[in-house]
């Protein structure tokens, strides 16, 4: 089968995975999450984003994922000074996708503030960038330094509304139409924001985007869970994508998006495992029509295999900036797995989407002229390869604080 992608990702994330599932109080949000989140990202260091990123990625591509948009918003030193190498965390990142062969768009985020009306929290003081000119700067070097490598792709984001006054959404939104690159915003993902986008706007964070002219083509709207239905219309009339990331949005408690509506409007939909508290795409990929069903109480809600695999190749990669490499990409389950037992070719889309889970995944990698260069799966390379593991241990609370 073709490749797939998951189109956003914090890699360094997947040193939570299990972390925050133990309470400390009656009940927890994706605030409290935040929290423990910060912790985590306060401590890292460059060999810690290498290393995390590595095995991250390792495990999306033993798993059958050839593609990935890291969402990358960790700039700089604890203290907010830039290292002497502006790029050096991009850049452990990116030898972190090299060295396990996986294509990569890393998207240079933007952090100006802590919220409405809030100053930046000390761990956010290592996302943030005193002008967006700085931000730009960056992007064009990564351009220039990584314009001929095969595997890599560059994006830019602004990390949300909350996060950057719609000002400065602007000059970004618009400096990636003119440079072409895909432009990712997380939007509408909680309640919270909502209501604070309201508060500082007047109107939700995809209307407000829409009134401003910023919807656009190349725009992937990263979450999108809570929309009107001006929204939802808004969204299609332009052209966006959204990137849902049910496994995250689940752990999160986030909500539920409008799934149907969002494709019947005419969005195109991709997906990604985001917090990598499961690093699975097929469950990604299969999470949309499925949670679609809960929320609708219906059966085929959303979208049939043959779409679901859009989602995740061609929809995903074009979300990358990466074209037609989804069709160069390939995947090779292990058709005598019990799981895909009684199910031959003419359900082979069905198979792969509500059947398939990384352990099928037999071979995996991206081909030039019919070659595999870089095998990046199940090759005895990584298989059992112990130094790929992360061997920091991590030490910060444990418990969702509630």
């Amino acid at each position: 089968m073709h490749g797939l992608a998951t189109a956003h990702s914090h890699a360094f994330q997947r040193a939570l995975r299990g972390r925050t599932q133990r309470r400390a109080t009656a009940a927890g949000s994706f605030w409290s999450w935040r929290g423990l989140m910060y912790d985590l990202a306060e401590k890292l260091d460059p060999d810690d984003v290498f290393q995390l990123s590595r095995w991250a990625f390792l495990e999306l591509a033993l798993g059958g994922t050839t593609a990935v948009g890291e969402f990358h918003y960790v700039h700089h030193q604890p203290d907010g000074t830039p290292y002497p190498n502006r790029l050096e965390l991009a850049e452990a990142v990116i030898a972190a996708a090299h060295e396990v062969g996986i294509r990569l768009c890393l998207i240079r985020t933007a952090y100006v503030r802590g919220g409405y009306n809030q100053p930046l929290a000390s761990a956010q003081i290592r996302f943030a960038d005193t002008a967006v000119e700085d931000v730009l700067h960056d992007v064009d070097e990564l351009q220039r330094r990584y314009s001929a490598d095969p595997l890599i792709t560059i994006g830019v984001a602004a990390h949300s509304i909350r996060a950057v006054p719609l000002a400065q959404v602007a000059t970004l939104s618009g400096y990636a139409q003119e440079s072409g690159l895909p432009f990712h915003m997380h939007l509408a993902e909680q309640r919270q924001e909502l209501a604070e986008c309201r508060a500082e706007y007047g109107r939700p964070p995809v209307a407000l985007l829409a009134d401003h002219g910023l919807l656009t083509p190349n725009l992937v709207a990263v979450h999108a869970t809570h929309l009107e239905d001006e929204e939802v219309a808004a969204l299609g009339a332009a052209g966006a994508m959204v990137c849902l990331c049910r496994t995250t949005e689940r752990d999160l408690g986030d909500g539920l998006p409008r799934t149907a509506d969002l494709l019947s409007a005419g969005v195109r939909l991709c997906v990604g495992v985001d917090s990598h508290a499961v690093s699975d795409t097929f469950e990604e990929l299969r999470a949309v029509e499925l949670d679609e069903r809960s929320r609708t109480e219906r059966r085929h809600a959303a979208a049939e295999a043959a779409e679901l695999l859009r989602m995740g190749g061609e929809w995903g990669y074009a979300a990358l900036g990466m074209g037609e490499a989804w069709a160069e990409d390939k995947i090779i389950l292990n058709p005598h797995d019990p799981a895909l037992v009684g199910l031959g070719e003419a359900w082979a889309d069905e198979a792969a989407i509500f059947a398939a889970s990384p352990a099928l995944c037999k071979r995996c990698g991206w081909l030039t002229s019919g070659l595999w260069p870089k095998e990046n799966t199940s090759n005895k390379r990584w298989r059992g390869r112990d130094t790929a593991v992360p061997s920091k241990s991590w030490d910060y609370e444990k418990k969702d604080r509630g």
